[in-house]
């Protein structure tokens, strides 16, 4: 019986654990064996490939600037997401006059489709009838509608920078809620404390609510970093990657290369997902989660 007894919590853990083999572990095998097979683009499966898919995949022209421009967008999409946040979180904090309505209208481009959001932006930015350069021809700065300088989707450098911005707009409301319940979860006591040992506001903020507030950024962060890794929608529908493959990620580049290989997309597949576990990685490591777990 006591035997028994210890067994139990496997009744409540079990569909769980069943559930993440099915809908995570197994693709990923799925994934993985399809990397070292001859698949042809509809489908057919020819067999053992061995590492061509992957050799092929390396000796792609695109490879290594898509593997950079991915790090890249990670980096900038997620550290200028918990930077704002963070400045939002602490306003959100505060009590003011309608507070509660400004809660409820950042939720709105978490709310949306990604999708939707992106079609939004990449009308808006239509270099002859969009609002964005409508606005910027009445004052000035863009001189005539429909030429190269209000193509901001058509060129690259200005395509993936708006791109990131709509990455950061709707990666936003979640980062801001999450650091909002860790700030709302640190004892005033603690404040209190500190106000009176001298330390000024911005002291305060540095020793006392930065520290207290990590596991909250840590996870946001982490979860930024896989949504923001996939982050298929925004650059496939305002860009599809191109021109050429200049403003794609490895996601972009993976469904492409899908066309014609699906053994090559599957090769792509398993490098991102051992470039996210590294990332991941490097950033608890640099973070020193380790330590904190163990307080």
């Amino acid at each position: 019986m006591p035997a028994l007894r210890r067994l139990s919590p496997l009744l409540w853990l079990g569909p769980a654990i069943a559930l993440i083999g099915l809908v995570v572990l197994w693709p990923v095998v799925v994934m993985v064996q399809s990397s070292f097979q001859n698949i042809s683009g509809i489908g057919f499966v020819a067999g053992y490939n061995g590492t061509a898919n992957f050799r092929q995949l390396f000796n792609e022209p695109d490879f290594v600037s898509v593997l950079v421009r991915t790090v890249i967008w990670v980096v900038v999409v997620v550290s200028v997401t918990v930077l704002i946040s963070l400045g939002l979180a602490q306003l959100f904090n505060q009590r003011f006059p309608g507070r509660q309505i400004a809660r409820w209208a950042l939720i709105i481009p978490w709310a949306a489709s990604v999708m939707m959001t992106a079609l939004i932006f990449k009308w808006a930015l239509d270099p002859n009838v969009g609002v964005i350069n409508v606005i910027l021809h009445h004052i000035g700065v863009v001189k005539q509608l429909g030429s190269n300088q209000a193509d901001w989707l058509g060129n690259p450098t200005s395509a993936l920078l708006w791109m990131m911005g709509v990455a950061v707009f709707v990666s936003l409301p979640f980062t801001t809620y999450a650091i909002l319940s860790g700030l709302q979860g640190i004892p005033r006591e603690v404040y209190e404390a500190s106000a009176i040992d001298g330390a000024t506001s911005w002291k305060s903020y540095l020793r006392v609510t930065l520290p207290l507030l990590r596991p909250a950024i840590v996870v946001a962060t982490l979860i930024n970093v896989i949504n923001v890794f996939n982050s298929f929608p925004i650059i496939w529908e305002m860009t599809g990657g191109g021109p050429g493959y200049q403003t794609a990620t490895s996601t972009i580049f993976m469904v492409d290369l899908k066309q014609g290989n699906v053994g090559e997309s599957a090769s792509m597949s398993t490098i991102n997902f051992l470039l996210v576990i590294v990332i991941v990685v490097v950033y608890l490591a640099t973070t020193g989660w380790k330590e904190q777990a163990d307080r």
